[in-house]
């Protein structure tokens, strides 16, 4: 018996993968308990705007504005990213039965391969990088149908969708700067990436034109305040790589590794010696409808053409990301959408075991993702307190019961607020009772400066909560009178300060000023066409 002949059916395989792996995320979309980040996320759904919200572009608010329709169970609003992967994987499919229709079969390997990665099955929250992992690799998708079947839609649909993935996030500008690469070197080059650029440009001007009658927000968190404490670390480049090489998996990075060493004198694989990139063999039927007669096999040099393309995808991002690590730590989610492109690129070269033995190794790989999930979820909070989390997954898991505790024995007109805009938006979430953001927060999530108006709290009675110890002498300035005490709640520890008769007249001399000149100052070349934050308080 042959060793191909012993690899499963790779059609069953891939379906009874992806029913097992959707009945899995399913379940964690359900019953994981909503993080910080997504609660932040859902008040953006609560509270729409038409082109953005302060910290990034307006794409994932609008989606759960759609969702919250529906309802606000964590299954709905968790609902794209169930489904986000099995779409990109759909998508990988496609293109690989394209490039190699003659190995088509081969698909189903591929499939399976990307299905039990750990991360396709375990990241299932509806963050802002949701719609921009979706958008970006469908971008990609249909640009590398464009250079393989050189037809003029697919660069204008590549353009839409480059669009809609920077309506989600600014750093899809990664995919236009690999674009560039990819096209400007060649004769037509340019003419294809305006088409590109083009079809883009209606969603940029509706970003833009909202972030310059709201204070720029997106511009100057983004360019400016995230980045106040950018500095050079070798830390932070090691950290880099070590999340690549996890996402990536060791054994895919050395077979990666080996696919480059072993066209390093070809131009089949290697995506720097590629007319995709390095120069130009590949035109548009309607610019030079002879040329691939005259320098080949058309559909030998396509496909060559298309390969490299899939390499740049991820090359060029991931070097950028490497040359910016050195002065600012990368997360791992901003890799995520460049991911497929590996594995189609590895795909290309890997045989039908090899695929098997890969896809048992992440399968293993994910047991421990499994074993924290389940833990996170059912395990009692107070397993957690040696490791310093009791509180914190008590907030998660029982925020409502938190909040209906601390408001027991309150009057109605009292305002509970807390420090932290990430404890605020889950317990907000949790209660469906917005909760404010009392101080000045931080440089990210500042969206509670646009919701919460602080003079119609003067004269009312404030409760502050918080994970950490409160100073009451940073209080006192605020109020007639202010205590502080601690309190337990199913385990968790929080401190409590009672701020009686607020002052708003000393908040926005000490607080509001110093958010005014550190979140909302804007450069002298910026225009300023409406700025709500510093007009409701008298700033401008």
């Amino acid at each position: 018996m042959s060793a191909e002949t012993k690899v499963p059916d790779p059609r069953r395989a891939y379906f009874t993968l992806l029913i097992v792996s959707t009945v899995l995320k399913l379940w964690l979309a359900a019953f994981f308990p909503f993080t910080g980040d997504e609660a932040y996320f859902y008040q953006w759904g609560a509270h729409p705007d038409w082109g953005g919200f302060y910290d990034h572009p307006p794409m994932v608010g609008w989606w759960l504005w759609i969702l919250q329709q529906i309802s606000s169970h964590p299954l709905v609003l968790r609902m794209p990213a169930v489904l986000l992967w099995i779409a990109i994987a759909f998508g990988m499919m496609d293109i690989y039965a394209r490039l190699l229709p003659e190995q088509a079969a081969r698909r189903w390997h591929l499939g399976s391969l990307f299905l039990a990665l750990p991360f396709t099955w375990a990241f299932n929250l509806i963050t802002t990088d949701t719609p921009l992992v979706l958008f970006l690799f469908f971008s990609g998708y249909t640009f590398i149908r464009a250079e393989h079947e050189q037809q003029w839609r697919w660069y204008v649909a590549s353009g839409v969708l480059l669009g809609l993935a920077l309506l989600s996030k600014y750093f899809a500008g990664l995919l236009a700067i690999t674009y560039a690469i990819c096209l400007l070197p060649k004769p037509g080059g340019i003419r294809r990436l305006g088409v590109v650029a083009t079809s883009a440009l209606p969603f940029m001007l509706l970003n833009l034109a909202w972030n310059a009658t709201h204070c720029w927000n997106n511009i100057l968190f983004n360019l400016f305040n995230r980045n106040q404490d950018a500095h050079f670390s070798i830390v932070q480049v090691l950290l880099y790589l070590l999340m690549l090489l996890y996402l990536v998996t060791p054994w895919t990075a050395i077979r990666l590794r080996r696919c480059f060493s072993n066209n390093s004198s070809t131009t089949q694989l290697n995506p720097f010696s590629n007319p995709a990139i390095g120069s130009a063999k590949v035109q548009l039927q309607e610019d030079h409808p002879s040329e691939d007669s005259a320098q080949g096999d058309p559909s030998s040099l396509r496909k060559a053409t298309s390969t490299s393309v899939i390499a740049a995808l991820f090359i060029v991002p991931f070097g950028l990301f490497l040359l910016l690590s050195f002065r600012k730590q990368i997360g791992l989610h901003w890799l995520l959408a460049f991911i497929p492109f590996v594995f189609l690129y590895v795909a290309i070269k890997l045989e039908n075991q090899d695929a098997e033995k890969f896809k048992r190794w992440n399968l293993w790989l994910g047991l421990p993702h499994l074993i924290a999930l389940l833990g996170l979820i059912y395990l009692p909070t107070s397993s957690f307190q040696a490791v310093g989390l009791q509180t914190d997954l008590v907030l998660h898991r029982e925020g409502k019961e938190v909040v209906q505790n601390l408001r027991s024995d309150l009057s109605d007109e009292t305002v509970i607020m807390t420090p932290s805009y990430s404890m605020s938006s889950l317990l907000s979430h949790s209660s469906q009772t917005y909760l404010p953001v009392f101080g000045s927060g931080s440089i990210h999530a500042r969206f509670d400066d646009s919701i919460t108006d602080f003079r119609k709290i003067d004269k009312k009675n404030i409760r502050i909560i918080s994970s950490r110890a409160i100073d009451i002498e940073s209080l006192k300035p605020f109020f007639e009178r202010v205590t502080v005490q601690e309190r337990q709640i199913n385990g968790a520890r929080l401190s409590v300060a009672d701020g009686e008769q607020f002052r708003f007249g000393p908040y926005q001399q000490i607080v509001l000023t110093d958010i005014a000149a550190r979140f909302y100052k804007l450069p002298h070349w910026l225009p300023n066409y409406g700025c709500g934050f510093l007009q409701k308080y008298g700033f401008i």
